[in-house]
């Protein structure tokens, strides 16, 4: 089933036929979601699927050959609108020398302006979200000296530094320990308390169905988007992995390699028990 609102002022997050070519070629073809507000979206779906492309177009650093964002009814950017984004890891430099309360005060740039210098109150934000993600004692640490779980968690921290009514999140569960994705599972919890909405990308299947109300399943082009149980079935699925989705037994099984991940090279494999039907 895939969910069109047809009225995208009252979404959140409209996203409408949005067309990206990246590198000479079609990224993102006619993609077309709308996100109410406080929603929580897994994109789901094969490496080279367009997950990246479709934030970094929603921020800004891929330009739109199509189609349109719409924030509140209006293209983002604005102050009183912010999206955060969390990029991969290793798209990150990490031996930039800058301790982790500079990296999370970053996040108060686009409100402080340029040459203005961070006040009581922005400190007290850095402070605040430095507790949020468990991270306070490592404040004076340097970014590079830290583990992939503490390094995600700095730059979730950022990200809620901006105050953002949109928070993107890309594999944020790649390359960090069980404890560190239970912690960023944790703040998406309080974040939907929040009416915080947050879509993020993810390999992983179950945790989607899990964790997740709404599901997008991308491959260059929206195959499918709505609750798990309409967005996980052996059609979508092999409509979205092709070859790589393998049935067994009432399981999927997803063999693939992950260019660019911890472990490049190694087949990783994903199961998840499709669904029937609604729950």
């Amino acid at each position: 089933m895939i969910v069109d609102d047809s009225t995208p002022s009252a979404s959140y997050l409209a996203i409408d036929d949005a067309t990206v070519s990246y590198n000479g070629r079609a990224a993102l073809d006619a993609v077309t979601m709308h996100v109410p507000h406080g929603a929580q979206v897994a994109i789901v779906g094969p490496n080279g699927a367009g997950k990246s492309t479709l934030f970094k177009a929603l921020v800004g650093l891929l330009p739109l050959r199509g189609g349109r964002v719409l924030l509140h009814g209006r293209a983002p950017g604005g102050q009183a609108d912010p999206i955060a984004y969390v990029p991969q890891r290793e798209e990150i430099d990490w031996s930039f020398p800058v301790s982790v309360s500079d990296v999370v005060m970053m996040g108060r740039y686009g409100r402080l302006g340029w040459l203005h210098r961070p006040q009581a109150a922005d400190c007290e934000v850095v402070a605040r979200c430095l507790n949020e993600l468990g991270i306070a004692e490592l404040a004076g640490r340097a970014i590079g000296e830290l583990s992939g779980g503490q390094q995600q968690r700095v730059f979730l921290a950022r990200a809620l530094a901006q105050e953002p009514h949109v928070l993107l999140l890309d594999e944020p569960f790649t390359g960090v320990d069980v404890n560190a994705k239970e912690a960023i599972l944790g703040l998406l919890a309080r974040l939907r308390e929040q009416h915080i909405t947050v879509l993020v990308s993810t390999h992983d299947m179950q945790t989607a169905a899990d964790r997740f109300e709404l599901v997008a399943l991308l491959n260059g082009r929206l195959v499918a988007y709505g609750s798990p149980p309409e967005v996980f079935t052996p059609e979508h699925i092999s409509t979205a992995f092709g070859g790589q989705a393998l049935f067994l037994d009432g399981m999927v099984v997803i063999d693939q390699c992950c260019p660019g991940h911890v472990g490049d090279g190694e087949q990783h494999r994903h199961s998840h028990e499709p669904h029937a039907g609604p729950r």
